[in-house]
């Protein structure tokens, strides 16, 4: 069996040993391949491995060998499912590998804008704090998570986790989910995305990446959103309005993605809309 790992880096940088694999059959691993590299290297190929190499449909038909391709992660967006079960390949992925690591990154982005604590690091080394008459030097508003409301789209292995978390922080919790709302962890109310946009401090979204879950963020929807978006996942979120938003209300939404979301791991503040904007 001739086994061809595509973007090897990502996975195992040096750190681990792919003997095992070797084990099953004649092994070949490249780093990194681009786009128009796929077919060639692939082309022998019984099983392929990949991360974030996209096999679709057209590259699917290029390899009439392949049998299996194995997904070293979650998220298998990267793949035309479809297409490779119309051939008879398995797909396969690590549903739950990454699951504590991703929601120790959670939290992370939600205390790094309720904390400010890069900020507050930098203002220190800068002498503000040193030179400030009083104690407590702050400049941002101040923000505790016990009493707030977290919203989480998405109730998978990942959005249970920081469900459980979020309780521990004293906050109340509410769901989107495909789950019945009698079968869901005790504390987690299940909402709809409009039901949870109106009670939520805080939204996370955790669930995959799809044409069925792409959501879609109206001017009548920001209006009634309050401060922050924290979003690990590989969800679409669609900004519905090709005009600025009002800018009438102080308040803003922070949006902290995931690296693999967006091109690069970025923050973007969003103005939120008037209190009675036009609905698209």
């Amino acid at each position: 069996m001739k086994i061809v790992e595509l973007d090897g880096y990502a996975a195992n940088p040096g750190d681990i040993s792919w003997d095992g694999l070797k084990e099953l059959g004649e092994l070949t691993i490249y780093p990194r391949t681009a786009p128009e590299e796929v077919v060639e290297r692939a082309k022998e190929a019984d099983a392929i491995l990949i991360n974030k190499v996209n096999i679709t449909e057209a590259v699917l038909e290029q390899l009439p060998k392949l049998k299996y391709i194995g997904v070293l992660a979650t998220g298998y967006n990267v793949v035309d499912v479809e297409a490779a079960h119309k051939r008879g390949v398995v797909v396969t992925n690590i549903p739950s590998y990454s699951t504590e690591s991703v929601v120790q990154m959670t939290f992370a982005h939600i205390f790094n804008i309720t904390n400010q604590v890069a900020h507050y690091g930098d203002a220190s080394r800068q002498g503000r704090w040193s030179a400030n008459p009083d104690f407590c030097y702050w400049d941002t508003p101040l923000m505790e998570l016990s009493g707030k409301t977290l919203g989480i789209v998405g109730l998978g292995h990942i959005g249970q986790r920081v469900a459980a978390i979020a309780h521990q922080f004293g906050m109340d919790v509410f769901a989107v989910t495909s789950k019945d709302a009698m079968s869901l962890p005790k504390g987690i109310q299940k909402t709809t995305l409009d039901g949870l946009l109106g009670v939520a401090d805080i939204i996370s979204l955790h669930s995959p990446l799809k044409r069925t879950t792409t959501i879609s963020l109206t001017p009548r929807r920001l209006a009634v959103c309050e401060r922050v978006l924290s979003s690990l996942t590989r969800r679409v979120v669609r900004w519905s309005t090709s005009k600025p938003l009002p800018t009438r209300s102080s308040r803003a939404i922070w949006l902290a993605m995931e690296p693999t979301s967006w091109s690069r791991s970025h923050r973007a503040r969003i103005v939120r809309s008037s209190p009675n904007p036009t609905p698209t």
